[in-house]
């Protein structure tokens, strides 16, 4: 990994963890399936001038189906129902223990002894985040903010399994999934206005929030993240994804004063640490040493 390739890296957790509060500032004004749609409109809007990545439409919808639809119609339901967007930041990091998974099945990765005392530890944190639910945490929350993860994972492999495809026009076709389905599932759920007058009945700052999610959130970091994936080895990468739920923590502490008890602390921890034990690879960040006699 090249100073470039961490850089990127970088750049797409911060801009991921202080997507958490801009998904809450813009569910001020949205229901869960409006911002979804709204956010998916606009970045697949860019789909008019960017070439369709030549890859077959079942791989687009698949990846669009589970990287974007499900992930973000299930995080958005779980702000809904009580799930805080410091909490959220940990446990969508669950998506790196699902992959684990979800290699070892589809890639025949099987995770060794390393991966499954990470499993355990961050089975525990979950427990422990789970046991300090109180007014501002629900079980609904929870396992919304689980699912949500899963289907991220689901579509790491598959963007994973695209290694030849231009990673923008993927992000960017991809993102022409989502509005549909969510557009119908606000039709079933949604008790309020429609989409057109929400919005004109939206605050700025909730604009903006959107703005951030379809531009920076979604095309800046997912492209970043894809194009890293396609280039570097996943130890190397995924832990540089640990960073996002801190930046969310940080970011919620100074926009909603959300801090977090010690047990939740505790939680975010062991949880983190697990994710540790299985992304971090001493070989993924050994010096390569010359071949011998030369």
């Amino acid at each position: 990994m090249t100073a470039r390739d961490a850089a990127l890296a970088l750049l797409a957790s911060v801009i991921w963890g202080c997507g958490f509060v801009a998904g809450v500032v813009a569910l001020q004004s949205f229901t869960p399936a409006q911002l979804t749609a709204l956010r998916f409109l606009l970045a697949g809007s860019l789909a008019v001038v960017v070439p369709r990545p030549p890859i077959p439409w079942p791989s687009i919808v698949a990846i669009g189906a589970t990287l974007f639809t499900g992930q973000f119609l299930l995080v958005f339901f779980a702000f809904a129902h009580g799930l805080p967007p410091g909490v959220a930041a940990v446990s969508q990091q669950r998506q790196a223990f699902f992959t684990v998974l979800l290699a070892a099945v589809v890639l025949r990765d099987v995770p060794g002894p390393r991966h499954c005392i990470a499993m355990l530890m961050a089975l525990a944190g979950l427990s422990v985040i789970a046991s300090t639910r109180g007014g501002d945490v629900t079980l609904t929350g929870l396992a919304l903010g689980l699912a949500a993860a899963l289907s991220w994972a689901v579509g790491n492999v598959l963007v994973k399994r695209t290694p030849d495809a231009p990673i923008v026009p993927l992000v960017v076709w991809c993102s022409l999934v989502p509005p549909l389905p969510a557009l119908a599932v606000s039709l079933v759920t949604d008790e309020h206005e429609s989409l057109v007058e929400t919005l004109r009945a939206a605050s700025w700052q909730s604009l903006v929030a959107v703005i951030y999610l379809a531009g920076p959130a979604t095309i800046t970091a997912y492209a970043a993240w894809g194009h890293l994936l396609q280039r570097c080895s996943t130890a190397a990468l995924a832990p540089f994804a640990l960073l996002a739920p801190c930046v969310g923590v940080v970011a919620s502490a100074i926009a909603f004063g959300e801090v977090p008890g010690a047990a939740r602390l505790a939680g975010m921890v062991l949880i983190l640490g697990g994710l540790a034990v299985v992304l971090v690879s001493p070989v993924a960040w050994t010096t390569p040493q010359p071949p011998s006699g030369r």
